[in-house]
């Protein structure tokens, strides 16, 4: 199944607090929701399956949510669940601890514990906006006494392992439309193994990670570290595998997962940034050797012959068919000080 999203905006207004409610309910896990937006309450949710956990989005109005001992009794699908905030904030309570998060903050809970969370409205919008990933408890490499230590604290996904792991959300998110169901289950084992190893950088519990868990986490950081670093000339498989204290070896042995060489991971991102740079008129009087600079590529010839490899034309023929075409001016003749097309007189 795809990634489809339902919004309240398809039923009638006094219906949308009640039909949400009840997605919630059947689509995460039974909670009691209140509000003060109910006699319209605007909101929307996505839900991705990718085999192995569940990617829903949301956004919603401020809303007071209680999961109870009876609704637990009732419904426990037994699973971890990870909210990284997008948007506004939210405050989260479970196993007598407590948070306050912001945009760019996660926060992990229990659907077997009870929990209270409120949405909250911020500087950004009256709209909470999040990315909640459903993971089941069964089979998870961290044991569930130390896992617990972190629910309802919030950990931060601005830098590090946090932020590996949301752009990684986030991409998932946004490739979905063009993946095919093997590949989004691989990104659901992806995301599953990401997800432990950010939980056990947070519980200094790497030790405990299966080591294609801490594999998975090192490769993401490493193609973080390159995404990050291709305008520099100097960027090669010696300088990564420098920066992330491993040998070139094992480099290359953590690329092979994506067939493709560290080199030629680094040449292809470089060439996309140029390709994407020839086509924006912006940069329209930027010369073509400038860009393959600015991306690292700075020997003039090779730049070309290795855009001509991989696009089938020179980066001079890419530019002149994607860049519309600037009318030339024609300056305007002036005939004893009276501008072209105007007669003596008028």
């Amino acid at each position: 199944m795809g990634y489809t999203v339902l919004s309240t905006t398809s039923v009638p207004a006094e219906q949308r607090f009640d039909w949400w409610c009840d997605l919630i309910g059947r689509s995460v896990a039974p909670v009691r929701i209140h509000s003060r937006h109910t006699s319209d309450f605007v909101a929307d949710a996505g839900a991705l399956d990718l085999g192995a956990v569940r990617l829903t989005t949301m956004s919603f109005p401020p809303i007071h949510s209680l999961r109870t001992p009876a609704l637990i009794r009732n419904s426990d699908p037994e699973g971890y669940e990870l909210a990284f905030i997008l948007d506004s904030e939210m405050s989260i309570e479970q196993s007598r601890q407590g948070s306050r998060l912001s945009a760019g903050d996660f926060a992990l809970w229990s659907t077997s514990l009870p929990y209270e969370g409120r949405g909250l409205g911020g500087t950004a919008g009256p709209l909470l906006r999040g990315i909640v990933l459903h993971l089941p408890r069964s089979g998870f490499p961290l044991p569930d006494g130390r896992v617990d230590r972190l629910l309802a604290r919030a950990l931060p996904g601005r830098s590090g392992v946090g932020a590996v792991l949301a752009a990684f959300l986030r991409s998932v998110l946004d490739q979905a439309p063009s993946l095919e169901q093997p590949a989004l289950e691989r990104m659901g084992s992806a995301a599953w193994e990401l997800t432990a190893a950010f939980l056990a950088h947070h519980l200094d519990a790497h030790d405990r990670l299966p080591p294609e868990a801490r594999n998975r986490m090192l490769l993401a950081r490493i193609n973080a570290f390159i995404e990050d670093n291709l305008a520099q000339p100097a960027l090669s498989p010696t300088s990564v595998a420098a920066h992330h204290g491993i040998s070139v070896r094992t480099l290359h042995y953590l690329f092979r997962q994506q067939g493709e060489t560290v080199a030629a991971t680094i040449r292809s991102r470089r060439l996309a940034r140029c390709r994407a740079a020839l086509s924006d008129p912006a940069l329209r009087t930027l010369p073509v050797h400038a860009i393959g600079a600015r991306w690292g590529l700075a020997d003039a010839a090779t730049f070309s012959r290795s855009f001509r490899g991989a696009y089938g034309v020179t980066p001079a023929e890419h530019r002149r068919s994607t860049l519309p075409v600037v009318p030339a001016t024609r300056p305007a003749r002036l005939a004893h000080g009276v501008k072209e097309g105007c007669a003596d007189g008028q």
